[in-house]
């Protein structure tokens, strides 16, 4: 017997099949057989499209990318020593290279070969989908290895599973945001951390939009029942123009708090402030 539709706080139950949920996303997804992104698009009103007119955020190619990861360098100093340089804590940079999440790459180019950050996102399969590099010299070097697809963006998952996920725009953000939880003396592994890979852009009109594909995927595929989002998103035009969709977009069927940067752009910026406040007091004269 189902309990009928979900209630006032979006907790239903359907005993007959032993199954429940915490929200109308649930309800749509388990007892009207819906996928994620179709149930998304009918609680925000807008109707519900067949695969071939669904907007590109939710499409996926006929033809799985194939991922041409960069060629793995024999070490990884100059990464943990680029991360250590960016007040990542090393117990942190260590994890992410134990598992695969993190590695240094040496790719030649026309002036020499040049050393970058490689971070990797993984599908459900634990086979390598996506990976974003990040130069680690004196320049600034962004890109995409061939083949990356942005559904499967880095992530930290955590220790013993959660209800919560944070996100960030990039993977840096989310080591320095873990890394600010250890100097406060808290469990960094106990919620789930995703990177968006970049900065997502959404339409102007909020509602037109559709949620960033990193996130979708995660809430499609992460074995727990995600109820709480937490944004770490920059504090620029940018970065508050993509908070303010994702809650529209999704206010309806998640718990979603705001947590930007108190006063630096990024999570990132705000850690090197704190390090080097926490230097110059240490330097500082006693009086």
């Amino acid at each position: 017997m189902l309990s009928g539709i979900p209630d006032n706080n979006g907790k239903w139950c359907w005993w007959s099949c032993g199954i429940g949920g915490r929200s109308a996303l649930d309800y749509l997804i388990h007892v009207c057989n819906k996928t994620l992104p179709d149930a998304v698009l009918q609680l925000n009103g807008m109707a519900v499209l067949p695969p071939t007119c669904r907007p590109d955020s939710f499409s996926r190619p006929v033809e799985p990318k194939k991922l041409l990861l960069p060629e793995k360098n024999d070490f990884n100093d100059r990464v943990i020593a680029y991360l250590a340089g960016r007040g990542i804590d090393r117990r942190l940079i260590d994890y992410c290279i134990k598992t695969g999440r993190l590695y240094e790459s040496h790719q030649l180019f026309d002036k020499g070969i040049h050393y970058n950050a490689v971070f990797v996102g993984f599908g459900t399969d634990g086979n390598p989908k996506y990976a974003a590099i990040r130069g680690t010299e004196n320049r600034r070097f962004m890109m995409e290895a061939n083949g990356s697809d942005k559904h499967y963006s880095s992530t930290i998952p955590a220790r013993n599973g959660s209800s919560s996920v944070h996100l960030f725009e990039s993977a840096i953000d989310r080591l320095s945001y873990c890394t600010l939880e250890l100097r406060a003396g808290r469990d960094w592994q106990v919620e789930h951390c995703l990177s968006l890979a970049g900065i997502y852009k959404p339409r102007q009109r909020a509602e037109e939009s559709t949620p960033p594909a990193a996130l979708i995927q995660f809430l499609e595929d992460c074995p727990d029942m995600i109820d709480t989002i937490t944004m770490h998103l920059d504090n620029d035009e940018p970065g508050r123009l993509a908070t303010r969709a994702i809650q529209a977009l999704l206010s309806k069927s998640y718990t979603i708090s705001d947590e930007p940067p108190k006063h630096r752009k990024d999570v990132n910026d705000e850690l090197c402030m704190i390090l080097k406040e926490c230097r110059e007091r240490i330097k500082a004269p006693e009086r």
